[in-house]
């Protein structure tokens, strides 16, 4: 068993984007999560409230404890403060799960 997370973001930069993904690898490494799948997306056709969506991914972790441990830790928090922050406009959690991993 896994606790994942499906998020749906609207890049608006994407080289800071980038810039942000790498500072926070080693970090989520650390809590040992990982990107499952992870998606550009050309076109919306369907979204509750309109929202503006380009990138959809899946985040895994082995527990919802190291989810959370990963989102508060310091250096994380620098990192989404110098390049998320700037790169993205909207962010929505589409979905938060335990993953049976044997299915």
């Amino acid at each position: 068993m896994s606790y994942e997370i499906l998020v749906a973001l609207k890049v608006t930069d994407d080289t800071m984007y980038q810039a942000y993904r790498e500072a926070m690898a080693p970090i989520l490494e650390r809590y040992a999560g990982q990107f499952c799948y992870d998606f550009s997306v050309a076109k919306v056709l369907k979204a509750p409230k309109g929202e503006l969506i380009n990138r959809v991914f899946t985040l895994n972790f082995p527990s919802e404890q190291n989810k959370n441990d990963f989102f508060t830790d310091d250096a994380y928090q620098v990192a989404k403060a110098r390049y998320f922050e700037n790169s993205v406009a909207e962010v929505h959690i589409l979905a938060a799960y335990d993953k049976d991993e044997s299915v």
